[in-house]
């Protein structure tokens, strides 16, 4: 007995030190990788800013006339995410997607919280002077136009939810989180590789959505690594995933004077089955749009069922 415990002894402090070695080899890499791959990449040109409070807001705007409709992307997306539905929008109605605080080229102005973004999304209402637009939230984004309604219920025409429920995480509304140095080398390695980029997006669009180009790529790639991007991650993972509770998108259903929708990709691998309903359900929506055979990024892989979707709101709204 007391020879098997001298074995275990002696197998715990060489599995501790090939532990330790091997970390530290790690480290050593992990921070020899991060001073030869440091460095920024400038925003493309001809970009369009507005100012909304303490915030340089990017946007895009898709059409002249027509009434107003204001999409706001998910978690790790852009303005660019949009660029298939916006412009099929775009031949009755204005149409303007922004990037929220924290991702795409907008301004990195912390906290990077569900507040935060939605006085940003209520003041660039307010600052381009639409009025009463229709706002479409994509994943997380559902949280943030659904906290808009509720905070100015007479400045938003209607509010839909595409492909997202209003609600934490599972794990309590924050992604997992890596510590550095290790952190900003699994982010460089997954931006620096075209391979894993387009990998990440086919798993989470689907079959229908049209290969990633080299443009493509590089659109889903370059806004995390202009100026300030990096740096701010440790922030807007720490702010978590946009959302609210039950309690408060269910206050959502009293609003009557707000329309509300539920559109929701068939086998979108991000929501359980029954999902779609009971977010209908929750935020006093009629029964939920499922688009066949799509998965999460509707906007780019069914845009002309987005876009149906998204124009039968539209008419609702016109008549409150």
């Amino acid at each position: 007995m007391i020879r098997d415990m001298g074995r275990l002894r002696r197998w715990a402090r060489q599995w501790a030190i090939a532990l330790a070695i091997d970390l530290a080899a790690l480290s050593a890499f992990s921070l020899v990788y991060n001073l030869a791959t440091q460095g920024t990449v400038p925003p493309p040109p001809g970009l369009t800013y507005v100012r909304t409070g303490d915030i340089n807001t990017r946007y895009i705007q898709w059409g002249t006339h027509g009434s107003p409709i204001v999409l706001v992307h998910g978690f790790i997306e852009s303005a660019d995410t949009w660029a298939p539905t916006a412009r099929l929008l775009a031949a009755d109605h204005r149409v303007y997607a922004i990037d929220l605080d924290g991702f795409g080229y907008t301004e990195r102005v912390a906290p990077y919280t569900t507040a935060h973004l939605t006085t940003q999304l209520l003041d660039f209402v307010a600052a381009l002077h639409l009025t009463r637009p229709v706002l479409v939230g994509h994943s997380s984004g559902a949280a943030v136009v659904a906290a808009a309604a509720l905070a100015a219920p007479d400045r938003v025409g209607a509010v839909m939810f595409l492909d997202g429920d209003g609600l934490p995480l599972s794990g309590g509304g924050h992604p997992p989180s890596i510590v550095n140095p290790y952190r900003t080398t699994l982010l460089r390695l997954v931006l620096r590789s075209d391979t894993a980029i387009r990998l990440i997006y086919s798993l989470t669009c689907g079959n229908q959505c049209p290969a990633l180009t080299s443009a493509g790529v590089e659109q889903w790639r370059r806004p995390l690594q202009v100026p300030g991007a990096e740096r701010a991650i440790p922030q807007v993972l720490g702010a978590g995933i946009p959302s609210l509770s039950t309690t408060q998108l269910g206050r959502l259903a009293a609003l009557s004077r707000v329309p509300k929708a539920v559109v929701f990709g068939a086998d979108d691998p991000e929501y359980d089955p029954g999902a779609a309903a009971g977010t209908a359900a929750r935020i006093g929506a009629p029964a939920p749009t499922l688009i066949p055979s799509a998965r999460h990024l509707t906007p780019v892989s069914s845009p002309a069922a987005v876009t149906a979707a998204v124009e039968e709101l539209a008419a609702r709204a016109v008549g409150q």
